[in-house]
């Protein structure tokens, strides 16, 4: 007897996604900088932009200047706030004469990469929201800024506002975001499909409540964004979850040779959360010719045990 498999196998999907909660999603548009303002003010909410970086000398200094001379003035950014990646260009000095806060990473013992920089940057953020934004991006505007503030300034139930946009790759849209299509966006399907409702779970642009972000651990490496997602996720719901399109986003593409790094430490952070025992193999990726690339393993603690620390509300 021939069953119909692909029906059966249908039928189990729809099952599984009936049970799955959306992720709620908004649009830039909603928003404009005056109802934003006012509606901060009306909160007693502070708001601090941090940018992680390394050597982005050629693209921090006009972001830094856009939120200084747009969203600093009306009242909507309190602070800009650069981190300093171990850069071996002048992004230090570029970004402070433009007019951030500039603090370097890489001093603790974990040394450089995007969790540390993110970690370091929530630690000496003044803000009760902070808002990350990648410095690469070269098609910068005030709404990656006011597009993520939003929803957290609209609902306070919302504790993290992800991006999602159109990332070009050579100038052909839609076919960025390499690593998000061939690693989280499957890992996430098969292991954590309580999230498969978040178009850019990779995405450098977010902003979270600070009172929720120091709870959490910040993974070494490029496996940050999709472990403060699940974390998150797994903290507080998934109704404390929305995300935000932000319409086209053009950045610094990275060759594919660079990319199986980054992808290992994406999936890495996905194991790690599901429960993977044996992890005696993960401290790198092994090449064919023998080479292995080391990637990041283990996480900064969250900001809220550090002996010593102010712990703040929002």
């Amino acid at each position: 007897m021939v069953t119909d498999g692909g029906g059966a196998v249908k039928a189990l999907f729809q099952v599984r996604l009936a049970v799955v909660q959306s992720v709620r999603r908004f649009h830039h548009g909603q928003f404009s900088p005056p109802e934003l303002a006012a509606a901060k003010a009306a909160s007693g909410a502070s708001v601090t932009v941090c940018l992680p970086c390394r050597d982005e000398a050629a693209t921090v200094a006009p972001i830094v200047a856009c939120l200084r001379s747009v969203l600093v003035p009306t009242g909507l950014v309190d602070e800009v706030l650069v981190v300093d990646d171990a850069s071996s260009d002048e992004t230090a000095a570029v970004a402070a004469r433009a007019g951030a806060r500039v603090v370097a990473a890489g001093a603790g013992p974990w040394g450089p990469g995007k969790g540390g920089a993110m970690w370091e940057g929530l630690r000496a953020a003044e803000g009760d929201i902070v808002v990350f934004c990648d410095a690469d991006v070269v098609n910068f505007g005030p709404h990656f800024v006011t597009g993520l503030l939003g929803p957290l300034l609209a609902d306070p139930a919302l504790a993290l506002v992800k991006a999602f946009y159109d990332r070009p790759l050579d100038g052909v849209p839609g076919g960025g975001g390499r690593v998000t299509e061939l690693v989280a966006r499957p890992v996430i399907s098969l292991l954590f499909p309580h999230l498969s409702t978040v178009v850019q779970p990779l995405a450098g642009e977010c902003a979270g409540r600070r009172s929720a972000l120091e709870q959490l651990p910040f993974t070494h490496g490029y496996g940050v964004e999709l472990g403060l997602l699940i974390d998150l996720a797994s903290r507080f719901g998934v109704g404390a979850l929305a995300q935000v399109d932000l319409g086209e986003r053009i950045h610094r593409n990275r060759p594919l040779s660079e990319l199986s790094g980054q992808a290992t430490a994406v999936l890495r952070a996905a194991l790690d959360r599901a429960g993977t025992t044996d992890r005696s193999n993960w401290s790198a990726l092994l090449l064919p010719g023998g080479e292995a690339l080391p990637v990041a393993a283990g996480a900064h603690p969250p900001v809220a045990s550090l002996e010593g620390y102010d712990r703040r509300s929002a």
